[in-house]
């Protein structure tokens, strides 16, 4: 939770200077401790739904314990789905007119598998539409993964993705290139992160459409982005949800459909394997149809396995999450608390601590 600047001590005002959330005497005696309520629009396919599900709700859990936080996942009925999953959300999500009327704090939005090269031609494309249009004004902020980003950037500016030469695939050192925003806070200047896709959005699109790029990669490219007013939606390029397995489990799918004469041979995730866990990984696509050898690879190769990215993308969320907190209404269906304003929810583009860096 934020301090409270509680007396004229220096270092308020110092820590103040430095990103750091704090609360005056007055907002801390009328600020409500509340619960935050947060909207999971989650649009992968059967086979990641839940796996994505787990990752996402996680990285929420891992946050402020003094927060309580209502997790509401719900899909789009547009989407193609089994017999199965669709029971599933049945059973266990919200649908989106439920949470339009009862109202969100904030929204995570996943990536999606696509089968058109124009995302406005896939059949989500307006329920997505529909479901944005409405946070825009009703939800504090929007946090959107890999193809939503996409998705979104195409709605709000008209960028267009690019079509990568090869998927971008692998785990990738990061350079955090705002280092006074909150939302990076106690996260270190060079952190790593899972990328897989098949496009890209750059810098030089991103910039200017008035948007701000908080850390990039070299070899991987733009990892995380906000909107110019720096808090209503934050987009990632990349996977921070993702298991230390996620790409191994990606990797095996590619292995299986190079057996079954799908594609050619696939490469290895760029970064991500190292030492003995590199020839076990290269035996995986010539291995398959034999369970028992998979079997042994996959044993063998788990503890090889490094997760480099999740202590960051737990603290991104933290901050994020705790932004949120710091402006939201009470009541969830309303975007803001009285005095707040939306262009410049944090007071980072007016007068604020941060406003030299974010011009």
């Amino acid at each position: 939770m934020p301090l409270v600047a509680h007396s004229g001590l220096p270092a308020f005002a110092d820590l103040e200077r430095h990103g750091h959330e704090l609360l005056s005497v007055d907002r801390a005696i009328h600020q409500d401790i509340r619960e935050l309520h947060i909207g999971f629009l989650n649009m992968m396919p059967d086979a990641a739904l839940r796996a994505t599900e787990r990752q996402f709700i996680r990285l929420v859990g891992a946050c402020n314990r003094i927060v309580q936080f209502y997790v509401y996942p719900f899909s789009l009925p547009e989407i193609e789905r089994s017999a199965e999953a669709r029971d599933y959300i049945a059973r266990y999500y919200s649908t989106f007119d439920q949470l339009r009327e009862s109202g969100l704090d904030a929204l995570i939005i996943t990536g999606a598998n696509v089968a058109n090269p124009a995302l406005d031609e896939e059949p989500f494309w307006e329920p997505l539409v529909e479901v944005a249009r409405w946070a825009e004004q009703n939800v504090t902020s929007t946090l959107c993964s890999c193809l939503a980003t996409h998705a979104l950037l195409k709605l709000r500016h008209g960028i267009e993705r690019a079509p990568l030469p090869a998927k971008r695939w692998g785990v990738y050192s990061h350079k955090v290139t705002a280092p006074h925003h909150p939302l990076l806070r106690e996260v270190n200047t060079r952190f790593d992160a899972p990328h897989s896709r098949y496009n890209d959005i750059s810098r030089a699109q991103l910039e200017p459409a008035g948007l701000t790029v908080l850390a990039e990669s070299e070899a991987g490219g733009v990892h995380l982005a906000t909107s110019r007013d720096q808090l209503r939606l934050i987009y990632f390029q990349g996977h921070p949800e993702y298991d230390a397995a996620s790409l191994w489990k990606e990797y095996k799918r590619e292995a299986f459909r190079f057996a079954a004469g799908e594609r050619e041979r696939p490469p290895l995730p760029e970064n991500y394997l190292s030492g003995e866990a590199v020839p076990l990984a290269l035996e995986l696509p010539d291995a398959t149809g034999n369970e028992a050898r998979v079997a042994a690879i996959e044993s063998a190769i788990a503890p090889l396995i490094d997760n480099t990215w999740g202590d960051t993308a737990k603290a991104i969320f933290n901050n994020w999450l705790g932004l949120v907190y710091r402006v939201t209404d009470l009541d969830r269906r309303r975007a803001f608390m009285p005095g707040i304003d939306p262009e410049d929810p944090l007071g980072l583009l007016a007068g604020g601590p941060y406003e030299s860096t974010m011009r």
